[in-house]
């Protein structure tokens, strides 16, 4: 593939990544937030008694209260947009890289059929295996103190993941001449699952995420929504990617095609000249 043409489709990857990031940013406003700000609710409910009690006393009025950088409704607005799109336009630009290197390398498969592999691939191993392991918590819920521990846990368990995955990958393709493509698949597939399986078991858990207290409803419903805000993503940047890689690659593709025609009519003609 044409240095061009994959400078083409990065571009291409980064559009489809903005306005998976828009429809990502909608969902997460409207389902996502209300727990958000359910959570914040009950942890300032829960630290209000401690003041009742002249806790706050002992304290100079000046140094009660943290003055807030950014407030919750910029947070929940343009904090939000602006994270969701970045991260959006950063994925969108990595997958589309991975498409122009998948393309033909995973069997005969159209660009919008790679696009949705590339996507679901994606999906599955940044997202929803870590999730699996290391499920997301609502922000002011669980001890402070371990952020740091558990966001290295999370990261872990994606780069594990992702390393993981394209070693199956590498696998399946070299078991594929001797076991047949769809066993490869099967094999090469199992083998991730397994692994990933293994390193689940002896990674440490998040037994401090989350307070015993905490409702189990309102985490389940944070926890939905932020798995269906990453669905909604890749879903929408897959098929938004595949239909704009389909246009960049149709033109090269259907003038392949006219050149093999061409140069098969003309050994035909050739053929019947001599005979």
């Amino acid at each position: 593939m044409q240095s061009s043409t994959v400078r083409t489709l990065l571009v291409r990857g980064m559009i489809a990544g903005v306005v998976a990031g828009l429809l990502a940013f909608a969902l997460a406003y409207v389902v996502g937030e209300p727990s958000i700000d359910s959570s914040i609710a009950l942890e300032e409910s829960a630290s209000a008694p401690a003041h009742e009690h002249g806790d706050a006393a002992a304290v100079p009025a000046d140094e009660g209260e943290e003055e807030e950088l950014v407030t919750r409704p910029v947070q929940s607005t343009f904090g939000l947009a602006t994270g969701v799109l970045v991260y959006g336009v950063a994925l969108g630009g990595i997958a589309s890289l991975a498409f122009a290197v998948c393309l033909g390398r995973v069997g005969r498969l159209r660009p919008r059929a790679t696009a949705a592999l590339v996507a679901g691939a994606a999906f599955t191993t940044v997202y929803l295996v870590p999730f699996l392991k290391y499920p997301a918590t609502p922000p002011a819920v669980g001890n402070p103190d371990t952020i740091g521990k558990r966001t290295t846990l999370f990261f872990l368990m994606i780069v594990l993941s992702v390393l993981v995955a394209v070693i199956a990958v590498i696998a399946g393709r070299r078991l594929a001449p001797t076991l047949g493509n769809w066993n490869a698949t099967v094999a090469a597939g199992g083998g991730y699952v397994l692994v990933m399986a293994v390193a689940c078991l002896l990674l440490p858990a998040n037994t401090d995420a989350v307070k015993e207290t905490f409702p189990a409803a309102l985490l389940w419903e944070f926890r939905l929504a932020s798995l269906g805000v990453q669905a909604l993503l890749w879903t929408a940047f897959g098929l938004i990617f595949g239909a704009l890689a389909e246009r960049v690659l149709r033109p090269a593709a259907t003038a392949a095609a006219s050149s093999a025609a061409a140069s098969e009519a003309a050994t035909a003609g050739s053929a019947a000249r001599t005979g």
